[in-house]
């Protein structure tokens, strides 16, 4: 026999047993690289924290939503004589029929539309706000359900009166011409251009906050910068609760006294100043 073959086999064998061995070992789970990162100070190399320091991760994310500054506010008010009365008048009808109760409220309310036009209110001036038509029940104890005995029909508007001398005659006039159907819900008042107002109370608003800030500081000690953030809030007009609620002819007086009175327009500031 030929040695030579032999010889061979056994070295290719030899050479090919380390690449058999690495490619039949088991698979094992790679471990993430870790970035070795210099001790900050305070920390011991080992990464213990050192006696009075944070134990926080290092390199861990520090958040704050501290407020910096002098945070102040301020309201202001401006007082103004309305020019403007918001009349809420109309008529409400109640009949058999929904003809017939739409019929006597038509009647009365082209009456009281006229009376307001010939008391010199324009066409602008005068809005719908309601109108509606709804069925008056009354419940039957035999059948042991609501019946309907007839129909309601109600039209409401909102007029705008600017002669304010002349509201108490427009009510009046307005009543009269409509008699036990006229509803009276409410008057207020208000102004035409609310605007220089406004603008009065936001100016007094700013200084109420600008003398906050200086007596808080000038009470803890502190050095009082710019402002840095100013904020304006609302701007209000309230307007009084109605005088007259669902007042009818039959229940008014002869001469109806109207007081307009004073309005309040308020305005609120929001201010940050500087610390130095």
């Amino acid at each position: 026999m030929n040695p030579r073959p032999w010889r061979l086999y056994l070295g290719l064998a030899l050479l090919l047993a380390p690449l058999l061995a690495v490619a039949c070992a088991p698979a094992t789970t790679p471990t993430p690289s870790t970035a070795v990162l210099p001790a900050p100070p305070g920390r011991a190399a080992s990464g213990v924290p050192a006696a009075g320091s944070l134990a926080a991760p290092y390199g861990s994310p520090v958040s704050s939503s501290q407020q910096t500054g002098l945070w102040v506010s301020g309201t202001g008010r401006a007082t103004t004589k309305p020019d403007i009365a918001l009349l809420q008048l109309g008529v409400e009808a109640r009949d058999k029929t929904v003809a017939a109760a739409q019929a006597s409220a038509t009647g009365a309310m082209a009456k009281v539309m006229g009376v307001l036009k010939d008391q010199g209110v324009a066409e602008k001036d005068l809005r719908t706000t309601q109108f509606s038509i709804e069925p008056i029940t009354r419940w039957n104890k035999d059948k042991e359900q609501a019946e309907i005995t007839g129909y309601r029909v109600s039209n409401m508007v909102n007029a705008r009166l600017r002669a304010l001398d002349k509201v108490g005659a427009i009510i009046d006039a307005a009543a009269a011409a409509g008699g036990d159907l006229v509803r009276i819900q409410g008057i207020s008042f208000t102004v035409e251009d609310p605007t220089p107002y406004a603008q009065e109370a936001r100016g007094k608003a700013v200084l109420e906050a600008k003398a906050k800030a200086q007596q808080i500081a000038a009470a803890a000690g502190i050095a009082l910068g710019k402002p840095i953030y100013i904020s304006e809030g609302s701007v209000s007009l309230p307007v009084p609760a109605p005088a007259m609620r669902a007042l009818t002819a039959e229940g008014m007086a002869a001469a109806v006294p109207i007081s307009p009175g004073e309005l309040e327009v308020t305005a609120s500031i929001q201010m940050v100043y500087s610390l130095e």
